[in-house]
């Protein structure tokens, strides 16, 4: 296959201008949505230039620490944002999400390095980041999910809760229920898509690949990789964080918090 035709200055400015039609088209509908269109395009624009830039040092830097590193701080921002999904006002459960995809994510990451691609160093920028990278996204959207969805559940049947207490269930029984409700909504996006992948639409990193110049099979054979890894990881990750998550609202007396 041809080698992929590579993007200069210009052609990324003609991209700005597919966005320059988008914020024009919302604007002649009066959508309200021009000034969130801008922001997010140059949002976008600048945080993956950075990216860009950081990846490529990190690269030539050929170091395990700058790519661990990388993912440390990869990891926090995905914390960050699911913490600000759930609750802000919840104290000390930043380092439960936190925890949670680390955890989650470093699981499904290490197989996939030392079982299945099994690259000539554990370490291999090439091969780590992207997938840490698809890999965390995925698990802080469906933490989010299922940890929201589980504190407005326990904010909102406080009394079901309550009885089921009174009546000698452990916390933990009694929110049983509400905790698989959320950790099912937190994976109905993943799942969802797996109904219709390749008929539907053509995943990131398939297309990248294709794009790129891999040959089709192989960037497929990445791609089912890529998607089992997400669907393991996700699971992990809301049933950490909806494990951890509860906790917060019960006392060591196994009472519900006011």
């Amino acid at each position: 296959m041809n080698s992929a035709i590579e993007l200069d200055s210009f052609d990324l400015a003609l991209a700005l201008g597919i966005m320059g039609m988008t914020i024009a088209l919302s604007l002649w509908q009066n959508l309200g949505l021009g000034k969130q269109l801008a922001l997010g395009t140059g949002r976008s624009l600048l945080q993956l230039l950075v990216v860009g830039y950081v990846l490529d040092l990190v690269f030539a830097l050929d170091n395990w620490l700058a790519v661990i590193g990388i993912i440390i701080v990869m990891s926090s921002i995905a914390a960050i944002v699911a913490r600000n999904r759930i609750d802000r006002k919840i104290k000390g459960i930043l380092p439960l999400v936190w925890l949670s995809l680390v955890s989650s994510t470093s699981l499904t990451l290490s197989y996939i390095i030392l079982l299945i691609i099994q690259p000539p160093r554990w370490y291999e920028a090439q091969y780590l980041i992207p997938l840490a990278g698809m890999i965390l996204g995925q698990a802080m959207n469906a933490a989010a999910l299922a940890g929201d969805r589980l504190v407005k559940a326990i904010q909102q049947h406080r009394l079901e809760i309550e009885t089921r207490l009174s009546l000698g269930a452990t916390p933990k029984q009694a929110i049983f229920g509400y905790q698989k409700e959320a950790i099912r909504t937190g994976l109905i996006p993943i799942v969802n898509n797996m109904m219709v992948v390749g008929l539907v639409s053509l995943p990131g990193m398939l297309t990248g690949q294709v794009i790129a110049g891999s040959d089709p099979l192989n960037a497929a054979s990445y791609q089912i990789l890529i998607i089992f890894a997400i669907v393991c990881t996700n699971l992990m990750a809301t049933l950490l964080v909806t494990e951890t998550l509860y906790r917060q609202f019960f006392n060591r007396e196994m009472q519900l918090l006011r």
